[in-house]
């Protein structure tokens, strides 16, 4: 039997039921829909990171105290204390540092920030005036901090434009107005221009104070979280990293890598480590995604087979007029093919558009890709292949039809 005839006769068996034919789509509909605006969401979440972090400059690099061993041994980020002014300073001042131009440190913490009623948690960074050159952080309002601030230890901060919307709103400007930090009162004197945010950090969403401010007055520590360090250009990138790293393993006394104290990473470095984090997070979406498409699959083998219990005198009528097995088989598989090809394509639109929905609701990038389509689609792939295994009961089924039938015809 020619498919568009056999296509033909599926469309007619399948309207029969309508209900029952929109119920096996709707699976469908809903694990392929789910796949695609998932794996966007993540591929969007992807394309945001790196976008922040090549906002910074591609010359960058930072410093944290700690260390990773590469075998896994031992692992100390986040709460070691090996890094201090003296090692920003020496490192401004040293002679040997030569593919280095500006130096940053830097203290890092959280703390509830309060502005009259309104209050919200969230990053303090203590920075010096060059913060703003390294980070490439641009004052949309006002001014950003200085020499005088820093020497001073002055209660002065600026705000990133989703910390502002938090605390002020969108009517009052920020700038002249008092905010505690810690309980401590601080006079804002601006506003960073917007960087993005993403599922990872939000860049917005900060509070700049003087280093010496957030270090005795705020925090009450003496330590850096990190030293930010703009290389003269970025084709000496790796050079100045090796530079960095041996002066401050003299400086700590280490004599080997293995056993440094300290942590230097590239923009390069943060970006395929973000790149890991994102891929995980999209591939865990497309894998609880994947589970509505199982499914889905399900659904349709069920139905399947109660269409073929429920056309057995049909089966039995077509084998006796002499039509193959393999012609009966080919029926139902392309019926189970037709649900799962509309199902597919009513579950891209669905998926694209909801993912578009979402995207100019929450500011994300609009990402769909290729790949995201096509990922949907294979994972549809189990469906068919199960209508396919389900058929090997029509042998059984058309035999005893046969049976039936030709024991009919004798009496």
């Amino acid at each position: 039997m020619k498919l568009t005839k056999l296509i033909k006769n599926g469309i007619k068996n399948l309207a029969i039921n309508k209900m029952r034919t929109g119920l096996a789509i709707l699976g469908i509909v809903i694990g392929i829909g789910s796949v695609i605006a998932l794996v966007s969401m993540g591929e969007a979440s992807k394309v945001s990171v790196q976008a922040q972090i090549q906002s910074i400059g591609s010359n960058l690099l930072t410093v944290s105290p700690g260390s990773t061993s590469s075998g896994g041994v031992r692992s100390a980020m986040g709460g070691a204390t090996t890094l201090t002014n003296e090692d920003a300073q020496a490192l401004k001042s040293s002679s040997e540092i030569t593919l280095i131009k500006n130096v940053s440190p830097e203290y890092q913490g959280r703390s509830q920030i309060i502005a009259g009623k309104n209050n919200t948690n969230t990053t303090v960074i203590g920075v010096e005036p060059v913060y703003a050159d390294v980070r490439k952080i641009i004052v949309s309002s006002g001014n950003f901090i200085n020499t005088q601030h820093l020497s001073g230890m002055s209660k002065v901060a600026v705000i990133g434009p989703t910390t502002a919307e938090d605390l002020f709103g969108l009517e009052v400007d920020p700038v002249g107005q008092t905010i505690r930090i810690n309980g401590k009162s601080f006079q804002v004197i601006g506003v960073a221009k917007s960087k993005g945010g993403s599922s990872l950090q939000n860049q917005d969403d900060r509070v700049y104070i003087p280093l010496t401010t957030a270090q005795k007055q705020v925090f009450g520590v003496k330590h850096l979280t990190s030293i930010a360090l703009e290389a003269v250009s970025e084709e000496v990138m790796t050079e100045a990293q090796n530079q960095v790293g041996f002066f401050l393993l003299n400086r700590h006394n280490i004599d080997e890598v293995a056993s440094a104290d300290f942590r230097i990473m590239s923009q390069s470095d943060i970006l395929e480590t973000a790149s890991e984090i994102t891929g995980t997070f999209t591939t865990l979406l497309s894998g609880i995604a994947a589970i509505s498409l199982v499914v889905g699959g399900i659904g349709i083998m069920n139905i399947m087979l109660m269409s073929v219990t429920e056309r057995t005198r049909e089966i039995g009528l077509r084998k006796a007029l002499g039509a193959k097995k393999k012609t009966i088989i080919s029926q139902f598989l392309v019926e189970s093919m037709i649900l799962t090809f509309v199902g597919g394509m009513i579950g891209i639109v669905i998926g694209i558009t909801g993912f578009y929905i979402y995207s100019q609701v929450s500011g994300m990038a609009f990402v769909v890709t290729i790949p995201s389509v096509l990922l949907a689609y294979l994972a549809g792939i189990p469906p068919v292949k199960q209508q396919i295994c389900s058929q090997s009961k029509l042998y059984d089924t058309n035999k005893a039809e046969m049976v039936r039938v030709s024991n009919h015809r004798s009496t």
